[in-house]
């Protein structure tokens, strides 16, 4: 498999807004990077990809308790204007659910996104919290994944919400039919996110945020089994890390050709429901 049919299924496109959000601080000290002054034309997201062959990007909106970081109609006129490269997921103000209800079904059914991305660290609780409960039905009843974060908070946030045991588990326990993605690995619980996967057929890992270089060897030892080759997604984080970086060492994990066009786009275009 080429990575031209590489999926990525974690990124966002750099505005000044987002990145220049305090609890990035400690991100941009990490990598080196200074928030942007000036807003970054889309293109310049799609020349990143197009650097590292990949063929779509899932574009995440970001909603906090303040208000959108990244807003569901930024993301929806960046997919209109690219809509062979981005498919959006949208993100929801959890202190309003039945407005988030009717949002997140407007953002599927009239703008054509495939999936919610909401982070329980942004709002210091975790998804087993009653106001995720009617956008997990909703997300059932229009055929659409959740997407969160999984393992420690990079940002300055606390990170016990991203635990997979009770947090993921219990979600899937209670919406069997839901359709999980745990982003960001599950790191250090990377152990407890593989045996969540494994219990339960509709959650899977994204590996976004992390260099292949750096994947635990529980989670590549999982990638090579039966099962859990069907059960991971490659993700960049972009633009905390950028998709020429992320796929940089995949060949040396010692995954079949098969299993690798599963992680790189199979299994990303069969879970949000992509063409081709």
């Amino acid at each position: 498999m080429t990575n031209a049919l590489a999926v990525d299924a974690w990124m966002q496109h750099p505005t000044p807004g987002f990145l220049s959000h305090r609890a990035f601080e400690s991100l941009m000290r990490w990598t080196g990077q200074e928030p942007p002054t000036e807003e970054i034309p889309i293109e310049a997201t799609v020349a990143a990809m197009d650097e590292a062959g990949v063929g779509t990007g899932m574009l995440s909106a970001w909603h906090a308790p303040s208000g959108p970081m990244i807003g569901n109609d930024q993301v929806a006129e960046w997919c209109a204007a690219h809509p062979d490269r981005f498919a959006g997921l949208a993100s929801v103000d959890l202190a309003r659910p039945m407005e988030a209800v009717r949002e997140l079904r407007r953002r599927v059914e009239e703008d054509g996104f495939r999936g919610l991305r909401q982070l329980p660290w942004l709002w210091e609780t975790p998804p087993t919290d009653r106001r995720f409960y009617p956008l997990f039905a909703t997300c059932v009843e229009l055929g659409i994944p959740f997407c969160t974060q999984v393992g420690h908070t990079g940002p300055l946030m606390p990170s016990e919400v991203g635990r997979p045991i009770p947090y993921i588990d219990q979600v899937a326990i209670d919406f069997p039919e839901l359709v999980i993605v745990g982003g960001h690995i599950g790191y250090p619980w990377t152990e407890e996110m593989v045996a969540v996967c494994r219990k339960h057929e509709n959650v899977y890992i994204d590996t976004s945020a992390y260099t292949p270089k750096r994947y635990p060897r529980e989670l590549i030892d999982y990638m090579k089994t039966k099962s859990g080759r069907r059960k991971v997604l490659w993700g960049s984080n972009f633009p905390m890390i950028g998709p020429a970086a992320a796929l940089e060492g995949i060949g040396e994990l010692g995954l079949d050709e098969e299993t690798t066009g599963l992680f790189l786009g199979g299994n990303a275009r069969r879970v949000f429901g992509l063409p081709g």
